[in-house]
């Protein structure tokens, strides 16, 4: 209803209003905009629930609910809506198409809210969601965000309160994963004053696979492990490496394999080799992973394919051999591929 010019929302437009505690699956985009959600949400009143860190059981659950042809990061994520369903109000399942031209996110995020919806039918599980498509519909992440805490039953003061509020926790763990990769880099420079030869990697992956402890953050330990600095290619600045995306590809759709592109670009003379990881069978790395490799020169790349399946046993030996031949090279025994 009107008053005075200003949306109020009433029983017809706040649907969601006895929802007490959200629940967020810790996969998929959490992992890059989960500092935004929470921060939102709690700012509104709400309870928030992240599910557990991902496990063997998670992998598990999710798998028995999914379709064979799912990528594994889907699967992961199913798994953690499971362990949610008994424990909130509602399972906030947000539906991002893209932030603009270029800046497309993969179908999976679009599907996801219907997908969990109908993969948890019987009981149901209540799936609070909201709409991003900047192309289409012209609803930045804002209006988006604001049209859901009118939803939630929220003032209209009230709602731009918790975004902003957002907003500001989110640009802090922006900056705050930035600060790590400027220690790391600090740390190899100080090395290499003291005359040492550190190992740096960059490790090139989704958010959602080098946050996730079964999937990238297994390789980052095995690298740490073997004494490399590990860098990580979405803890860099996204406006810069989105911008240096343009160099590689003009017309490439995705934000995010944009972002990991533009970061490799920047970063590709400051570290000694690249780890490629790659959730089987993703369709836009499929595309973009294999122009990588074809396409940066100069860097050795380690490609990597998670599914389900894998177990840790082949992945140790495939980093092993990639920090042995990276420090052989850093001694000077290949250059350019030369023995």
């Amino acid at each position: 209803m009107l008053s005075k010019g200003r949306l109020v929302p009433n029983f017809f437009s706040a649907p969601y209003a006895d929802v007490r505690v959200v629940g967020i699956p810790r996969a998929l985009l959490f992992h890059r905009y989960g500092a935004l959600w929470t921060t939102f949400f709690e700012a509104l009143g709400r309870t928030v629930v992240v599910s557990e860190p991902t496990t063997r059981d998670t992998v598990a659950a999710g798998t028995a609910l999914s379709t064979d042809e799912s990528c594994l990061a889907s699967k992961i994520f199913l798994g953690h809506v499971d362990e949610l369903r008994e424990c909130c109000d509602a399972v906030f399942v947000p539906c991002y198409d893209n932030e603009g031209a270029r800046r497309a996110f993969c179908t999976k995020f679009q599907a996801a809210p219907d997908v969990v919806a109908n993969t948890f039918c019987d009981p149901p599980v209540r799936v609070l969601s909201c709409s991003v498509n900047e192309t289409a519909d012209k609803q930045d992440a804002r209006q988006a965000f604001l049209s859901l805490a009118m939803k939630l039953g929220a003032m209209p003061k009230q709602a731009k309160h918790a975004w902003k509020a957002a907003v500001r926790a989110q640009q802090e763990a922006e900056k705050a994963a930035c600060a790590r990769t400027k220690a790391t880099f600090d740390a190899v420079r100080r090395a290499e004053e003291a005359g040492e030869a550190p190992l740096t990697i960059l490790l090139a992956a989704h958010p959602y696979l080098t946050y996730d402890p079964s999937i990238g953050g297994t390789i980052a330990e095995m690298l740490r492990n073997l004494g490399a600095n590990v860098v990580m290619a979405c803890e860099n600045d996204r406006k810069k490496t989105l911008a240096a995306s343009f160099d590689f590809s003009e017309t490439m759709p995705w934000i995010v394999n944009r972002e990991i592109i533009g970061a490799i670009t920047l970063l590709h003379d400051a570290v000694d080799g690249i780890v490629l990881v790659s959730a089987f069978p993703c369709g836009p790395d499929s595309m973009t992973d294999d122009a990588i490799v074809r396409c940066i020169q100069g860097k050795p790349i380690l490609n990597l394919t998670v599914d389900a399946q894998s177990g840790t046993a082949g992945l140790e030996t495939r980093v092993e051999s990639f920090v042995d031949i990276l420090r052989y090279q850093k001694r000077g025994g290949y250059i350019h591929g030369e023995a």
